[in-house]
């Protein structure tokens, strides 16, 4: 597999290049642990980042208590920039990483062998390492478009997201509640950072990205007073929520992106999966680093929704079973009864 783009504390950089110029890891490693992401300019690659901090103690750094790496020792772990959430689960299922960022919606998708992942069948070893924040839906018009609503978007050009990706599954999704279907759209198929150059460029009229706010590519371009979001509320919103129990309902704070007032519109859990494939032992011993108290600054030190990583979110949500070692901890901590 073709690397790509790595994000990990600068005291890994070292070990990170030997181990680059030594091959791929093996699956299940205990020395080398791969964390799929997404592209550089959304939400999931710092996320990685971080987690792939919180858990990494590479050979002869300090101990935790001497203000060291609180992590596994011995473990290096990198956040692998990647195409995003349905790319990241075709990766598990074909043993390519260890584990991956993902929608709790297409992980159920995905180990189930529904929705989009009918026709690849199911991925029946996909498992849960901890719940991890809320993702948005956020619809991104430009100021200047007389877009109001999701429903005023017939008729206009709008980015769904790669093709092929969970975020056009959503897009589907979200405007059909509105009456909009996929023909009455003039749709584009790009990536985050695409679609936001074109959205900017006025070659788009609106693009949807689902992701922890704040994402990149949209702050660039509220701060340059382009765009503003629409609401998705009201009984539209209900009946999503009704049909899809995956979703709920999230309000976006004002100034969140600079000059946009609060915003109400759906959400769906991010999740942190591996396969059953990878070591009971070293899972267990990797979720018990995640929410070790000496990574707490770590993680409220990043990006923003690292501030909701937290233990008594970890099993909010869950949409495929636990992975035995995670299963361990969280009873060991109580919270799993």
């Amino acid at each position: 597999m073709t690397r790509r783009l790595w994000t990990i504390p600068a005291a890994l950089a070292l070990a990170l290049a030997l181990l680059a110029a030594s091959g791929p890891a093996r699956a299940g490693s205990s020395d080398f642990f791969r964390i799929a992401t997404g592209p550089t300019v959304a939400t999931y690659f710092p996320i990685g980042g971080m987690l792939a901090g919180a858990i990494s103690r590479p050979p002869g750094g300090r101990d935790c208590a001497d203000g060291g790496s609180c992590g596994v020792e011995g473990l290096i772990a990198v956040a692998h920039s990647s195409g995003g959430a349905r790319q990241n689960l075709d990766l598990i299922a074909q043993g390519e990483v260890e584990s991956a960022l993902s929608q709790a919606d297409l992980a159920h998708w995905a180990h189930t062998g529904s929705g989009v992942f009918e026709a690849s069948g199911a991925n029946e070893k996909l498992r849960l390492i901890a719940n991890l924040y809320a993702e948005a839906v956020q619809i991104v018009v430009r100021r200047d478009s007389g877009i109001e609503n999701p429903a005023d978007l017939r008729g206009r050009r709008v980015s769904y997201g790669p093709a092929e990706s969970g975020a056009v599954s959503h897009s589907r999704l979200i405007l059909s509640a509105y009456g909009v279907n996929e023909d009455d759209v003039i749709r584009e198929y790009s990536s985050q950072a695409e679609a936001g150059e074109h959205l900017r460029q006025g070659k788009v009229e609106a693009m949807i990205v689902i992701g922890g706010h704040p994402v990149p590519v949209i702050t660039a371009l509220a701060r340059d007073g382009l765009v503003d979001l629409l609401a998705i509320d009201g009984a539209p919103a209900g009946a999503l929520i009704e049909r899809n129990p995956f979703l709920h309902a999230l309000e976006i704070p004002a100034e969140i992106y600079p000059g946009i007032p609060a915003r109400r519109t759906l959400a769906v859990e991010a999740q942190w999966l591996t396969s059953s494939d990878v070591d009971e032992a070293l899972v267990y011993a990797i979720t018990r680093a995640l929410w070790h108290r000496g990574n707490r600054d770590l993680l409220d030190g990043g990006h923003p929704k690292g501030r909701e990583i937290r233990l008594e979110r970890a099993l909010n949500g869950n949409s495929v079973p636990l992975h035995p070692g995670a299963q361990r901890f969280y009873r060991e901590v109580g919270a799993l009864k």
